[in-house]
């Protein structure tokens, strides 16, 4: 359990919004919805969460919400980003599509990467600074191709890059609101002044 009076805010565009504001309230932490500009005057750290990368992108250029997305980042608040979330936060993806890519951390993704719906699975994962294996679930889940200079890759299944964080952004391609094991969740708060 976290303690602690900071605010965590979920994009809430698209995707499991009211998953990861459940997860966080489970461990203690005060979680809001984060609709529009305004809203980021109110909270400590972000998540982008899961969902259809396409989808939140467009949304996030239809309510305007890009260019504070960006000074939230450079302000250097704590920013998770989840599956679509991961893919969000990359500098580009192996397709070269023109679909929205926030920059926050330097990196390549695979959309999609595991297969479509029917391939998704559970598994548990080693992640580095977590003490024992954590629950996993990937749901068409993309994975990173390839980090850059200032990148720390902290999971990985099958060979690929599935977690990963640098400065104050961390990324997973699985979601860590859909089990009770709520320690990426708790390695997130640690990233959150």
């Amino acid at each position: 359990m976290v303690t602690m009076t900071k605010t965590i805010g979920v994009l809430n565009l698209q995707g499991a919004v009211r998953e990861h504001i459940r997860a966080l309230e489970k461990i203690g932490v005060k979680a809001v919805s984060v609709k529009k500009e305004e809203d980021f005057d109110m909270i400590d750290g972000l998540i982008i969460p899961g969902g259809e990368s396409t989808a939140i992108g467009r949304l996030i250029r239809e309510h305007h919400l890009e260019d504070r997305l960006r000074q939230f980042h450079q302000a250097g608040h704590a920013i998770f980003g989840t599956c679509a979330g991961l893919i969000l936060c990359s500098t580009d993806d192996s397709h070269q599509t023109q679909d929205l890519r926030l920059g926050f951390i330097n990196m390549e993704v695979e959309r999609n990467g595991f297969g479509r719906q029917v391939a998704s699975f559970e598994t548990k994962l080693d992640f580095k600074g977590i003490e024992r294996p954590v629950e996993a679930v990937f749901i068409r889940a993309p994975f990173i191709e390839k980090v850059g200079p200032g990148v720390s890759v902290l999971a990985e299944v099958e060979g690929r890059i599935v977690a990963a964080e640098q400065n104050n952004v961390l990324v997973t391609a699985h979601h860590p609101e859909l089990t009770d094991d709520f320690a990426v969740l708790e390695y997130f708060m640690k990233k959150v002044s």
